[in-house]
């Protein structure tokens, strides 16, 4: 985590910042790296208000750093500065580190004007997503802290100052502000007279809407697995769970036929708007891709590609075992339909669901479909959602891409 920019000799009591006192399993935790503490790990936390920016002290009451606070959420602290960095202004460092966030972004993103601005604790700003649309931004405020007034007018004035938007929307996730105790929000336009536009990632072209759509509006995430897809792909694709046609769009000029499959019928309408703006030609199915797959794999339909990009399976770690039981079924049915010489682009968004087990549920699914698996990629999330090595929760997306041999 970088050092406060603004940091101040002034002390603790000076600052008179409230004072919590972590148990040893606790403080355990933030020496080895990660950025969060549990509830459970508060051994002592006297009158802290919500939303407080707090020092945090190991049992013998050493200073482990300053905090962000959340009085109702079970990650109680969220670290923002290590050891004996001094924070006397929020809102300023909020703003420094927004800047730092772009400037790290303009040297790793490219052939894009859509990508992830700011991730979080992976940006040392927990609590606070910003995407990039063209001239258009997203905003997710997920914490106490992030909320409060002055915090929200200095991520509004950097961000119109560093990146000349012509409107920026707020996208609110009511259960977060539900679990966090923050007055009800509805989602809209915080600044500016515009929230649709229209981006391009590896030179495909997306209409963009700020207020629909998943997410914050689109899989940013993904956009460096779809260019590493289209560079294997070949023959008759099939893309299931296309949503709004990422995968489907991308592999189109490498295909001679793609069909694309989601439940949605709002996304395979933006993904077939999509589809004319490129100047392609794709067939979307409104269907459950689940019954889709297992009925072609039955009748003996056969791709040279297949993409499968389901939502998560495991929302919490008890969903472990039958999300795994999801995965390899799902695979299964695609390896029974791919012909040899075929590719296999498998991914998985759940972050309980490990990158070696999804490798060992396709592993799996390979041996009950006779099938011969070659790995050409292990891939994960897009450079501009960073991950922390010693946050595992920041590293999220698994991208397998496989040769497929009888």
């Amino acid at each position: 985590m970088p050092k406060n920019p603004a940091a101040s000799s002034k002390s603790a009591a000076e600052l008179s910042l409230p004072i919590v006192k972590l148990s040893s399993r606790g403080a355990a935790r933030l020496k080895s790296g990660h950025p969060w503490v549990y509830r459970s790990d508060i051994a002592a936390a006297e009158n802290v208000p919500p939303g407080a920016m707090i020092k945090v002290a190991d049992p013998r009451g050493k200073s482990l750093g300053t905090a962000l606070y959340s009085s109702s959420s079970q990650i109680a602290i969220r670290m923002i500065a290590k050891h004996d960095a001094e924070i006397t202004d929020l809102p300023a460092l909020i703003g420094e580190r927004i800047r730092a966030a772009i400037a790290y972004r303009q040297q790793f993103v490219a052939d894009t004007d859509a990508y992830r601005v700011v991730f979080s604790e992976a940006d040392f700003l927990p609590g606070l997503i910003i995407d990039r649309y063209n001239d258009v931004l997203s905003v997710q405020i997920l914490t106490q802290a992030i909320d409060a007034e002055p915090v929200r007018g200095v991520v509004i004035e950097t961000l119109v100052e560093e990146l000349k938007p012509t409107g920026i929307v707020e996208r609110v996730d009511a259960r977060i502000r539900d679990l966090e105790q923050l007055l009800p929000r509805q989602s809209g336009l915080l600044w500016g007279a515009k929230s649709s536009t229209m981006i391009q990632m590896n030179g495909v072209r997306f209409h963009y809407d700020a207020l629909e759509g998943q997410k914050t509006g689109a899989f940013l995430d993904q956009r460096e697995n779809y260019a590493a897809a289209a560079r294997y792909a070949h023959g008759e694709a099939l893309d299931a769970f296309c949503y709004q046609g990422g995968f489907a769009l991308h592999l189109a000029p490498q295909c001679s036929s793609v069909t694309g499959v989601d439940s949605s019928r709002p996304a395979l309408e933006m993904a077939d708007k999509n589809t004319a703006l490129n100047g392609r030609e794709i067939e979307w199915i409104e269907a459950n891709a689940f019954d889709l797959l297992r009925d072609y794999a039955d009748v003996g339909r056969r791709y040279d590609t297949v993409v499968l990009d389901p939502p998560a399976f495991a929302k919490t770690k008890r969903d472990l075992d039958k999300a795994r039981g999801g995965y390899k079924e799902l695979n299964l049915r695609a390896l029974k339909m791919l012909s040899p010489g075929g590719i296999l682009v498998t991914c998985s968004c759940s972050f309980h669901v490990s990158a070696s087990d999804l490798l060992e549920v396709v592993a799996a699914a390979a041996i009950d479909a006779h099938k011969t698996l070659r790995l050409l990629e292990n891939r994960t999330q897009a450079k501009d959602h960073p991950i922390l090595l010693n946050a595992p929760e920041t590293g999220y997306l698994k991208c397998l891409i496989l040769n497929v041999n009888d």
